[in-house]
C-alpha cells in the first residue's frame, strides 16, 4: 500500500487493531491542520447523542452533534463548505471551512439558509503534539489518505463509514471490514 503523508484535508482511517482507544477505535478524522507544532482534526463517524439546538438555544434546528475528539470536549466546533456565507472560515482544503462567525451561523441556520448538508458541528477535537502524528503512523496506529469525497464529506453518513474505508483499502481490511466491533459480544 503507498503510504501518504498527513495533510490539512486529508483522512486518517483507524487501523482495525487500534481497539483499545475508546475515542478512536474505528474512527475516520478529517485532518484540519498539520504543521510542525502538531495535528488537528475532527473525527466524522462519531454522531452524539445531542443536537445543536441542545447546547446553544438561540439554535432552533436540530443538527446532529459529533464526537470531535477528546481534547476540549466542553467546546463546540465546525467545520463547513458555505465560507460566502459564514465570515472569518479557515480554508482545510477541496472547499472545507474551519470555523467563521458563530452569530452569523446561528443566523442564518434559524433562517434555513445552512443547511445540515452545509456544516457539521462537533464537541471537542482531536489533537497530536509535534511528531505524535507520525510516531503513531509508525506504530501502524492509522492509515491516511485522501479525501475523495472533497467538501460532501460534511454530510457523509457516520454509521458506515469506517467499513467503507476499510473496503476501499482492500487485501486484509475487507477481512476486518465486517468483523465485530466487540468480539465478546459475538
Amino acid at each position: 500500500m503507498v503510504s501518504i503523508k498527513p495533510k490539512k484535508g486529508k483522512l486518517l482511517i483507524a487501523e482495525p487493531t487500534l481497539t483499545g482507544d475508546v475515542s478512536f477505535n474505528r474512527s475516520v478524522v478529517l485532518i484540519a491542520e498539520h504543521n510542525q507544532e502538531g495535528s488537528v482534526g475532527f473525527i466524522l463517524n462519531k454522531p452524539l447523542m445531542y443536537s445543536i439546538n441542545e447546547l446553544v438555544t438561540e439554535i432552533s434546528v436540530p443538527f446532529q452533534v459529533y464526537n470531535g475528539g477528546p481534547v476540549e470536549q466542553d467546546n463546540l466546533y465546525f467545520i463547513h463548505k458555505v465560507p460566502d456565507l459564514i465570515v472569518e472560515s479557515i480554508e482545510i482544503s477541496h472547499g472545507i471551512y474551519w470555523g467563521g462567525n458563530f452569530e452569523k451561523i446561528v443566523d442564518l441556520i434559524n433562517k434555513g439558509l445552512i443547511t445540515e448538508k452545509d456544516i457539521r458541528f462537533f464537541l471537542g477535537y482531536s489533537g497530536w503534539t509535534s511528531l505524535q502524528l507520525d510516531q503513531e503512523l509508525t506504530s501502524k496506529s492509522w492509515v491516511v489518505v485522501n479525501n475523495k469525497y472533497k467538501s460532501d464529506i460534511i454530510h457523509k453518513s457516520a454509521q458506515t463509514f469506517w467499513k467503507e474505508k476499510m473496503i476501499e483499502l482492500g487485501g486484509d481490511y475487507v477481512l476486518w471490514s465486517n468483523f465485530p466491533e466487540n468480539p465478546n459480544l459475538n
